[in-house]
């Protein structure tokens, strides 16, 4: 496996127009929710807890970080530069034990590849955290995962509230309830099919190739 340069995520694929408004939803359902939570919602700057550990993304959130580092390299180049770098440095260290193909980033799909994603790279800081300052570098563009970490969300039809377990400490089920945060899954999935949506990768591969 190759040591150094960008390895090659598998699309090449434009962002919808259509995920400026799944941002702005976001972005207003998170103000929401951490309105309703008050000092129930431990999130701060500088809190990294959510930023340890690989985690699957979609294309479409590959395309929105790819358009983040697009608009970096043109107005802030060196930053660019450092987190392209933290990124090679990520593959470099966990690729060997990728779970999928690692040459292009695709995550594997089989039972035995998505059982070993389960314990893959668990402790390891994202590369769009800056190990400087605790901040997400590519803030504005990060993936939908990281948008609804923290508030009380259900990822799917029926499921059960989830949130940080560093939120909500104390808090009775009816208590977090009232402060669940709405998330537009239809939209989403709707935007993922007008990427061509080919699989998932991880946060490294998507930091690592300029549009």
């Amino acid at each position: 496996m190759p040591r150094s340069g960008c390895f090659r995520y598998a699309w090449r694929m434009a962002l919808p127009a259509g995920d400026s408004q799944l941002v702005q939803i976001m972005d207003a359902a998170l103000a929401d929710a951490a309105r309703r939570a008050g000092p129930w919602l431990a999130c701060r700057p500088g809190c990294t807890q959510c930023c340890h550990g690989a985690f699957a993304i979609n294309a479409l959130d590959v395309a929105r970080l790819r358009a983040g580092m697009q608009a970096l390299h043109a107005t802030d180049p060196r930053k660019a530069e450092t987190i392209e770098q933290r990124a090679k440095a990520w593959i470099a260290e966990f690729g060997p034990e990728f779970p999928g193909e690692a040459t292009s980033g695709v995550l594997g799909t089989t039972e035995e590849e998505q059982a070993r994603f389960e314990e893959f790279a668990n402790d390891a800081p994202c590369p769009a955290l800056n190990p400087a300052t605790g901040l997400c570098d590519v803030y504005e563009w990060r993936p939908m995962t990281c948008r609804v970490f923290g508030p009380p969300v259900r990822m799917g039809d029926g499921e059960a509230l989830g949130c940080c377990e560093l939120c909500f400490v104390g808090a009775s089920e009816s208590e977090i309830a009232v402060c669940e945060m709405a998330v537009p899954h239809e939209l989403e999935e709707r935007l993922v099919e007008e990427t061509r949506d080919a699989g998932a990768t991880v946060v490294a591969f998507a930091l690592c190739e300029r549009v």
